[in-house]
């Protein structure tokens, strides 16, 4: 008879390995903040980087797209299409962690609808994972859901025809968020913001009075006062929508947002930060109760210091990371703003972000280089630097860079660009 000390001590050893696994099973990781719960991973890399474990370079695998996957436990989730052009067809796929095998694959049956390909055709979305299902949403705004075991359809709509919506000009880039039983996303538009039961895809509510157009953006939860909300940001401003009904709590816009708006917001407690580029610049507000609502008092807004683009900020305790393109890579004060940043650095490339185990993984959009550096507000110091073996051949350098932004789950590194998948292994990263 097993005895009951070892029976315990595998109990602990099982519950432990239970509790250490790091999914990233949404756009940005577990809470939408760009930090990955991985720990025991700032471990010293060889000079060319940490061990590559497996590599994707054929289109039908995963596909055109820039959006990155959703990893959980041995699968990972991904969307692409089978080509660069803006009616490629697209699909969403699911493989194995260890070897980077398909497990399965599935069309989304792309709707057709008119967006500019100038940067290629392809997904710009992250998949979400919630338990058994898979929330998917397609360029053309087609909202699909899968099973994560073999890819079964339980459901579809259209963000277009089904909800008002309007495609934004490159196409739909939003990545769904999953909160409680509802499954949420931006039309835009007449469609404004809108809530479906995630089992069975009917409409709880939608947003009245909302006319913005869809960013590129992708909505976040937070409570303020006991009522939880989502904010988001829209082509024209920073709102806040109600969970529970959908209604517009409060909606903000002085910096002037234009072209592109892409960088999901940042939250903490009631202050909520927002940046974009071209020239927008960042602000911040700190919502308070207000009757009924919400209102949101200016902290700073109009800055020009930190104009993220694409790549997306982060923040960790009280210092925001990012990149800038007036300043490159930078760290600033979160509620007092960037108008002096505590460093700054133009050496290395502009790109995306991910942070993890106290280190910052910071992936350049020009040749797919990626420096690892501490999370620290003592300046730019780096641990590591690796570049992808190659760059995809069909995304052509005019149109379209490394967008794709990294991710870290259960001991390992994911870095896309375009068609091309790479998987680094962070446990053991010696070669």
């Amino acid at each position: 008879m097993v005895s009951r000390a070892f029976f315990l001590l595998a109990m602990a050893a099982a519950l432990a390995g239970s509790t250490a696994a790091a999914d990233w099973p949404q756009w940005r990781g577990p809470n939408r903040d760009g930090i990955s719960a991985e720990k025991g991973v700032a471990k010293p890399w060889p000079s060319d980087g940490p061990k590559l474990l497996w590599t994707i370079d054929k289109l039908e695998t995963v596909g055109t797209g820039y959006g990155s996957p959703a990893v959980v436990g041995d699968k990972l989730y991904v969307l692409g299409a089978d080509g660069a052009k803006k009616d490629a067809k697209e699909s969403c796929t699911c493989l194995n962690v260890k070897d980077g095998t398909v497990v399965w694959q599935k069309p989304l049956e792309t709707t057709p609808g008119s967006f500019s390909d100038g940067w290629g055709g392809g997904t710009r979305s992250t998949p979400t994972v919630d338990g058994d299902l898979l929330f998917a949403l397609g360029s053309t705004g087609d909202l699909v859901c899968l099973a994560t075991k073999d890819g079964e359809v339980k459901w579809r709509k259209n963000l277009v025809k089904d909800f008002g919506g309007k495609i934004p000009n490159w196409g739909y880039s939003e990545s769904p968020l999953v909160d409680g039983e509802n499954v949420v996303v931006t039309p835009g538009a007449k469609g404004g913001v809108v809530a479906l039961n995630k089992k069975t895809g009917e409409k709880v509510w939608q947003t009245a009075g909302m006319t913005d157009g869809a960013g590129y953006s992708s909505l976040v939860p937070f409570e303020v006062g006991g009522v939880r909300q989502y904010a988001q940001q829209t082509m024209s401003h920073g709102i806040g929508v109600r969970a529970s009904d959908g209604k517009l709590l409060w909606s903000v816009g002085e910096i002037k947002r234009a072209t592109a708006v892409i960088p999901t917001p940042v939250v903490d407690g009631n202050v909520v930060f927002f940046t974009s580029g071209y020239g927008a610049g960042c602000e911040a507000f700190k919502l308070e109760p207000d009757g009924d609502g919400t209102k949101a008092e200016k902290i700073y807004s109009k800055n020009s210091v930190v104009q993220n683009h694409h790549g997306g900020v982060i923040r960790v305790g009280d210092k925001v990371y990012g990149h800038s393109d007036k300043t490159g890579w930078v760290c600033f004060d979160f509620k007092t703003g960037p108008d002096e940043p505590v460093w700054a650095n133009k050496k290395f490339g502009k790109g995306s972000i991910t942070y993890a185990d106290g280190e910052f993984y910071c992936y350049a959009e020009g040749k797919g280089e990626l420096v690892r550096i501490k999370a620290t507000d003592k300046g730019w110091e780096e641990t590591g630097k690796l570049t992808i073996p190659s760059t995809s051949p069909l995304r052509k350098p005019t149109s379209g860079k490394v967008w794709a932004h990294p991710v870290v789950a259960n001991g390992k590194l994911f870095l896309r660009d375009f068609e091309l998948l790479f998987c680094y292994d962070l446990a053991n990263p010696g070669s």
